[in-house]
C-alpha cells in the first residue's frame, strides 16, 4: 500500500461499472446522513432534546414526556385566560387561542411519531446496516487487491524457476480470490438502486405526514377564527388608525372565498349584490347566522349559529358590519358571519 501511494509499485484498477457502483453507494451515504440529520432538526429544534432523545435510546430507556412548545404555549394561554376571567373578551379569546395552540401540539406529537417511523428509521437503517456491510466487504476487496498486487511484485522480481513457479500460483490464488472479492461487492452494491426505491417510497410517506400535519394545523386555525370573529376597535394598536374602524379578521373572507371558489359565479354575485342592496338602502333584512359570534364589547351583539335576526345598514358604518337585531337585543354584527335570505 505504501509503494503504490509513493508511486513505486503497480495498482491493480477495478473495471469501470464497479468504481461506479462504489461512487453511487457513496453519495447516496453522504446525502442520506445530511437529509436524516436536517429531517431531526425540523422535526426537533431543540438540539438539548435531541441529545436527550438519543442518550434514551442507547440506553433502550423511554424518554420522560414532557409538553412540546404549541403544546406549553396553549396550557399558557388557558391559565392566564381563567385568570383574567372567561366571560371577559380577553379571558375568552386566550382560552381558545390555548385549546387551539394544544391540538396542533398533539398534531405536532403526531408528525413526529408518523416521521420517525416511516422515514427516519429506514434512512437509519441503511447508515447503520446496509453501508456498514458494504464498507466491511469493501475493505476485504482493498485487502484482496494488495495481496494480489504483492504477488505480482513477488512474480517480476522472481529469479530462479521454483520461485517463479511459486510466484506465478500464488498469483493465481490472489487473483481468484480478488475476483471472487469484487463480485460479492458488486452485487451488494447493486442493492443500492432498490435502497433508493425503497427511500423513495418512504419519502411519500413522509410527505404525506406533512400533509396530514398542515392540513389539521390549517382547520384548527379556519375554526378558531371563526370562533374569534372580528377584533372590535379597542383593541387596536397605538398608531393614527381611526378608532371607528375595525381590525378584520381574514379568517371569515377567506373561509367564504375558499368555499364558494366551486360554487358557481352567480351564487356569488347574488350574495354581493344582496349585501349592497341592503347598504344602498335604507330597508332591512332576515339573515341567517353561519357561526356563533361573541360580542367584544357593549357595540356589538353577540350571534348563535343557525339563529335568524333583521339586520340593516347606518350611513357612515364599516362595510363589514351591519347592524342587527333580536327583539330588543341591537348592536353590531360582521357580514361575514351573515347570509341573507329573501
Amino acid at each position: 500500500f505504501t509503494e503504490e501511494k509513493l508511486g513505486q509499485a503497480e495498482k491493480t484498477e477495478l473495471d469501470a461499472h464497479l468504481e461506479n457502483l462504489l461512487s453511487k453507494a457513496e453519495c447516496t451515504k453522504l446525502w442520506t446522513e445530511k437529509i436524516m440529520k436536517q429531517t431531526e432538526v425540523l422535526l426537533q429544534p431543540n438540539p438539548n432534546a435531541r441529545i436527550e432523545e438519543f442518550v434514551y435510546e442507547k440506553l433502550d430507556r423511554k424518554a420522560p414526556s414532557r409538553m412540546n412548545n404549541p403544546e406549553l404555549l396553549g396550557q399558557y394561554m388557558i391559565d392566564a385566560g381563567n385568570e383574567f376571567g372567561p366571560g371577559t373578551a380577553y379571558g375568552n379569546a386566550l382560552i381558545k387561542c390555548g385549546e387551539t395552540q394544544k391540538r396542533i401540539g398533539t398534531a405536532d406529537r403526531e408528525l413526529i411519531q408518523t416521521s420517525a417511523i416511516n422515514f427516519l428509521t429506514p434512512l437509519r437503517n441503511f447508515i447503520e446496516g446496509d453501508y456498514k456491510t458494504i464498507t466491511k466487504e469493501r475493505k476485504l476487496l482493498q485487502n484482496k487487491r494488495l495481496d494480489l498486487d504483492a504477488a505480482k511484485t513477488r512474480l517480476k522480481k522472481a529469479k530462479v524457476a521454483e520461485a517463479r513457479a511459486a510466484s506465478e500460483q500464488e498469483v493465481r490464488i490472489t487473483q481468484s480470490e480478488f475476483d471472487r472479492q469484487a463480485e460479492i461487492t458488486r452485487l451488494l452494491l447493486e442493492g443500492i438502486s432498490s435502497t433508493h426505491a425503497h427511500h423513495l417510497r418512504c419519502l411519500n410517506d413522509f410527505v404525506e405526514a406533512q400533509m396530514t400535519y398542515y392540513a389539521q394545523c390549517y382547520q384548527y386555525m379556519l375554526d378558531l377564527q371563526k370562533q374569534l370573529g372580528s377584533f372590535p376597535s379597542t383593541f387596536l394598536s397605538n398608531n393614527n388608525q381611526s378608532s371607528s374602524t375595525p381590525v378584520q379578521s381574514v379568517s371569515p373572507p377567506s373561509v367564504l372565498a375558499s368555499a364558494s371558489a366551486s360554487l358557481p359565479s352567480v351564487t356569488n354575485s347574488i350574495v354581493t349584490s344582496g349585501i349592497s342592496e341592503l347598504k344602498s338602502s335604507s330597508g332591512s333584512r332576515k339573515a341567517r347566522v353561519l357561526y356563533d359570534y361573541d360580542a367584544a364589547n357593549s357595540s356589538e351583539l353577540s350571534l348563535l349559529a343557525d339563529e335568524v335576526i333583521t339586520v340593516y345598514s347606518i350611513p357612515g358604518m364599516d362595510s363589514d358590519w351591519l347592524m342587527g337585531e333580536r327583539g330588543n337585543q341591537k348592536g353590531k354584527v360582521p357580514i361575514t358571519y351573515l347570509e341573507l335570505l329573501n
